[in-house]
């Protein structure tokens, strides 16, 4: 089956506080999003990790899609501007189903608890059979190397099945990350249910 992806999907954090480091692979991410000729769907916002990716895949010449929930746009958040798509949603389990439909791949790059929520959503999506999109996991300065620990530790003791490894991927760089996207393959996603 060949690769067919457009868009990509970024979950990021809002945060305009963190070490420099993050911004920086944010907005290498997204400009090799661009130059690889995706586009990328993201959650709409004019700050933080979110921002410096989108405002590279724009800077890149790629298309950018971005999903708010009301009461964040309500707040002055939004960022229609530098999009060429906005879509304001009634919440955020709106957003996502959003977020989920204009994407045909998922990148979590470094975030808070609500990063770790979608990813999460995503990652179960597919181990269940309903997506089949690939899953990448930045792990920009060895953020996520604890929750990646603790998916081992899930497998290990039970909790689910040792296929469900396959259903994401982490990378190291930004770079890493696009090539697995560029390569990846459609397969079967259901991993058997515990």
């Amino acid at each position: 089956m060949t690769n067919k992806i457009k868009n990509i999907c970024v979950f990021a954090s809002a945060s305009n506080d963190l070490a420099e480091i993050y911004y920086k692979d944010a907005q290498k991410l997204g400009e090799l999003i661009a130059k690889s000729g995706y586009g990328i769907v993201y959650g709409g916002s004019r700050r933080g990790l979110m921002y410096a990716c989108a405002g590279a895949v724009k800077m890149f010449g790629g298309k950018v899609y971005g999903i708010m929930p009301e009461k964040l746009a309500d707040i002055g958040l939004a960022n229609p501007d530098d999009c060429d798509e906005f879509y304001v949603t009634k919440g955020m389990r709106e957003r996502k189903a959003k977020l989920d439909e204009l994407s045909d791949a998922v990148i979590a790059i470094a975030g808070g608890f609500g990063t770790l929520e979608e990813i999460s959503e995503m990652i179960t999506q597919k181990q269940l059979g309903y997506s089949n999109k690939p899953i990448v996991i930045l792990n920009t300065n060895g953020l996520y190397n604890h929750l990646v620990g603790f998916f081992e530790d899930v497998i290990a003791q039970g909790f689910a099945d040792n296929a469900l490894r396959t259903v994401y991927y982490v990378a190291d760089t930004p770079e890493d990350a696009l090539t697995y996207i560029t390569n990846y393959h459609s397969e079967k996603s259901y991993v058997k249910y515990r």
